[in-house]
C-alpha cells in the first residue's frame, strides 16, 4: 500500500484539530483576559529504505535514505501574552497590568472550618477545604452580603489587614475582615503612619459591605477603591479611610502548563509549578515587585489577533486540501494498477 496514503491521512487529522484550534480563538475573540492558543507540528517515525554508509579507501560515504511516514502534533501551546486594556469605569472591575492572576476559591468560608488558606512564605500550606483556582478576569461582582465573587460565584481571597494598637500599656489586635464574628468588617486605619496595618498570613474571601465597624459603632461606606498593590480603601462617612482587605494575587514558574477549566478560569497542573503567592501589605519579605499592578476599572481584552488567525486559517485551509489531493492521487495510481489485469 501507498505510504502516501497515510501520510496524506496524517497531515489532514492533525490540520483538522489546528483548525479546531484557530476556531475556538476566533469564537473568543471577545472573551475577557482570554489566552489564545497555536498548534506546532512534527515530522513521525521515518523508515530507512538504506542506512548511511561511512567513507571508506575507495569510495565517499553515503547519507542515509528515508522515507517519512507523516506528521503528528507536538503540542498545543496557550500564549500567555498580555490582552489590551479596556476601560469600564466600573469599580468592581480589575485587570492586572503585567504577571500574575487572581486567586479565587468555592468551598466553606473560614467561620465554618476555622481558617484560611495557609500562606507560609509565598507558598499554600493548607487550602482548609478551599477550592483554590486562578484567573485573569478582573469582573468581580456583589452579592447581598457583600462578598466578593467572580461572575459565577467563586470567592474571591486575599488577605486580611491586622492593626495593632498599643495604648496606656494595652495592646488591642484588629482584623479588617474578622470571620470568627459571621465576617464582620472592622475599622483598620490605612493612614496610621505609626501603627501600619500588615496583611495576615492567610487567605480569606473577602467583602466589600455597606458598613465597617468603627470603635463599636457602625460607618457606612461612602466610596471604595482598589489600589495598585490590591489593596481595597474604603471611605466612611466622617471621612476617615479604612482597609478592608488585599486581594491576593499567584504567579507561576511555568503559566502556559496552567490547565484551562472553563468560565475564565485555571488550575495548577503538573507541569505549571507551585503557585507563588504575593506578598502582603507591609510584609516582612517582600516579592510584590515580581508581580504586575491592578488597575481599577479596567478589564483585559483577548489576546488573540484575528488577522493572524484569519491567515493562519488560509494556510491551514490550504494545507488539508493539498494532503487530501495526496490521497487522491494514491487512489488514482492504485486504480492505475488494478486496471493492468485488463
Amino acid at each position: 500500500m501507498l505510504r502516501s496514503l497515510y501520510s496524506g491521512i496524517s497531515g489532514m487529522k492533525v490540520n483538522q484539530t489546528k483548525l479546531d484550534v484557530i476556531g475556538n480563538n476566533i469564537a473568543n475573540v471577545g472573551t475577557t483576559s482570554f489566552k489564545g492558543a497555536r498548534v506546532r507540528f512534527q515530522d513521525m517515525l521515518s523508515q530507512n529504505v538504506s542506512q548511511a554508509l561511512g567513507p571508506g579507501l575507495n569510495q565517499g560515504g553515503v547519507n542515509p535514505r528515508q522515507v517519512g511516514l507523516g506528521v503528528q502534533m507536538a503540542g498545543i501551546d496557550t500564549m500567555v501574552s498580555q490582552g489590551m486594556m479596556q476601560p469600564t469605569s466600573r469599580n468592581l472591575d480589575a485587570a492586572i497590568d503585567g504577571d500574575g492572576y487572581f486567586m479565587v476559591g468555592t468551598g466553606q468560608v473560614p467561620a465554618n472550618n476555622g481558617a484560611g488558606v495557609g500562606i507560609n512564605n509565598g507558598k499554600i500550606t493548607n487550602a482548609n477545604n478551599m477550592a483554590v483556582q486562578y484567573t485573569r478576569d478582573g469582573s468581580f461582582t456583589l452579592d447581598e452580603q457583600g462578598n466578593l465573587l467572580t461572575s459565577d460565584g467563586s470567592r474571591v481571597l486575599g488577605y486580611a489587614l491586622v492593626q495593632t494598637i498599643t495604648n496606656a500599656g494595652v495592646t488591642t489586635t484588629t482584623n479588617s475582615v474578622d470571620y470568627s464574628t459571621n465576617g464582620s468588617l472592622n475599622f483598620v486605619d490605612l493612614n496610621d503612619g505609626v501603627n501600619k496595618p500588615v496583611a495576615g498570613n492567610t487567605l480569606v474571601p473577602l467583602k466589600v459591605p455597606d458598613s465597617v465597624i468603627k470603635n463599636g459603632n457602625e460607618m457606612r461606606i461612602k466610596t471604595f477603591s482598589i489600589g495598585k498593590d490590591g489593596v481595597i480603601s474604603a471611605v466612611l462617612e466622617d471621612g476617615s479611610v479604612t482597609g478592608l482587605g488585599q486581594i491576593a494575587m499567584a504567579s507561576f514558574k511555568n503559566p502556559a502548563g496552567l490547565s484551562k477549566v472553563g468560565k475564565n478560569l485555571y488550575e495548577r497542573s503538573a507541569n505549571s509549578g507551585e503557585p507563588i503567592v504575593r506578598s502582603g501589605l507591609n510584609a516582612a519579605t517582600d516579592n510584590s515587585k515580581g508581580y504586575g499592578d491592578m488597575l481599577q476599572g479596567m478589564l483585559e481584552m483577548s489576546n488573540v489577533d484575528l488577522a493572524e488567525q484569519f491567515t493562519d486559517m488560509i494556510v491551514t485551509s490550504r494545507a488539508f486540501q493539498a494532503n487530501s489531493k495526496t490521497i487522491t492521487t494514491g487512489d488514482e495510481i492504485l486504480q492505475d494498477i488494478l486496471n493492468l489485469k485488463r
